[in-house]
């Protein structure tokens, strides 16, 4: 996702940042329904754009207790996330909030939210 400011969207822990598919109004046999109604069902799909780094794991190497006051700068080290930009999620709407971003719908859910990733053979490395 190219964003036309020079803001960088920087997604955090175990999030993922979603695209939503786009929803008609209109039911099969052609009735419309409110906004309400959309925003109430279960699941969604839509594409992911961005994901966090993952969850983080604890260092369990150390010597010395966590709550030491001495500051050492330590590298993070994550579980990487199954999902993949440019995936397409199903998951679980309720779990989700809704921000927009350059104007565009987003959403931000867990991973732990995300029900199957349907993936481009081509995506993996």
């Amino acid at each position: 996702m190219a964003l036309e400011s020079d803001r960088e969207v920087i997604v955090v822990g175990d999030r993922v940042l979603i695209k939503p598919e786009e929803e008609s109004n209109k039911t099969e046999s052609g009735l419309f329904l409110p906004e309400g109604v959309k925003q109430k069902e279960k699941v969604q799909g839509g594409y992911v754009v961005k994901v966090g780094p993952g969850y983080p794991i604890p260092d369990m190497s150390g010597d010395e207790e966590p709550w030491s006051s001495e500051e050492e700068e330590e590298d993070i080290r994550y579980m990487a996330l199954q999902a993949q930009e440019g995936d397409y999620a199903v998951f679980l709407r309720k779990e989700a909030v809704d921000v927009n971003i350059e104007g565009d719908p987003h959403l931000i859910i867990r991973h732990s939210s995300i029900l199957l990733l349907i993936r481009d053979p081509g995506l993996i490395e």
